[in-house]
């Protein structure tokens, strides 16, 4: 009876998709620029890059065109790396620009980016794993995603207002997500892309038991909030994660 109320309230509120973590806030900027920093393009420069979780390869593909020696961008949608391998070739960068799954590719990266994907992982730890073995010795993971969990956001889709996916139970939020999606989904993880509930404490723990260290961590503010972030408000103030990974000694 309660999830049949919440699903009432949120078709009444959002009878529609929301418009929200639509990337349009990157639209006709630099995704990689803006939240790696304008420096990323002379820390690839040379090098063999390995996008990870590279979806539609955007990123991949503009870091083949700005300096990479080669770029490798994996993930686990065959049908997004055939729209990305169509944007490699459109691009003209196909020769040094490749799409494969995270078991097709043997070489070993100088640097391994991930951008917007550890909130949608289904095995984060396993990635970080995977991560680790497809890394040089001396090479570095960076890391920017996010919304995490308790931003504002954090429920991508189901943030119909803000903070409406920890207000409204999943079942009753998967319920809403049906009239406008039909894959299916019954729970936040199995609908596309995934969504795992990431945290910054959960971020934390899962590298702190990797193969991998924090080199660097930065929690960059809500613009709107930033004189509320703190330590104790983090997890709900935090706009992005940011950080550098290298391997354990």
């Amino acid at each position: 009876m309660f999830t049949d109320i919440q699903y009432r309230i949120l078709k009444r509120i959002s009878p529609g998709e929301p418009d929200c973590c639509s990337g349009s806030a990157y639209e006709g900027k630099s995704k990689l620029a803006a939240q790696m920093g304008d420096q990323v393009f002379a820390k690839i420069a040379g090098k063999v890059v390995i996008d990870f979780g590279c979806g539609e390869g955007v990123d991949a593909v503009e870091m083949a065109g700005r300096g990479a020696k080669r770029v490798i961008g994996i993930d686990s949608r065959e049908d997004v790396l055939l729209k990305a391998r169509q944007k490699a070739l459109g691009a003209g960068v196909q020769d040094h620009c490749l799409f494969v799954s995270a078991l097709a590719t043997q070489e070993l990266a100088d640097i391994v980016v991930s951008m917007d994907s550890f909130e949608h992982f289904a095995d984060p730890a396993g990635v970080l794993q995977v991560m680790d073995t497809l890394l040089q010795p001396e090479g570095e993971v960076l890391v920017a995603f996010g919304p995490t969990w308790y931003h504002p956001l954090g429920g991508h889709l189901f943030s119909v207002f803000p903070w409406a996916h920890l207000i409204f139970g999943e079942q009753a939020l998967i319920r809403w997500r049906s009239t406008i999606r039909t894959d299916g989904a019954t729970r936040f993880s199995e609908v596309a892309g995934g969504l795992n509930q990431m945290t910054i404490a959960r971020f934390e723990k899962l590298v702190a038991s990797s193969p991998l260290k924090l080199a660097s961590l930065e929690l960059v503010p809500i613009r709107k909030l930033h004189h509320f972030h703190n330590r104790l408000t983090r997890e709900f103030t935090t706009a992005m994660v940011r950080c550098r990974l290298v391997k354990r000694t």
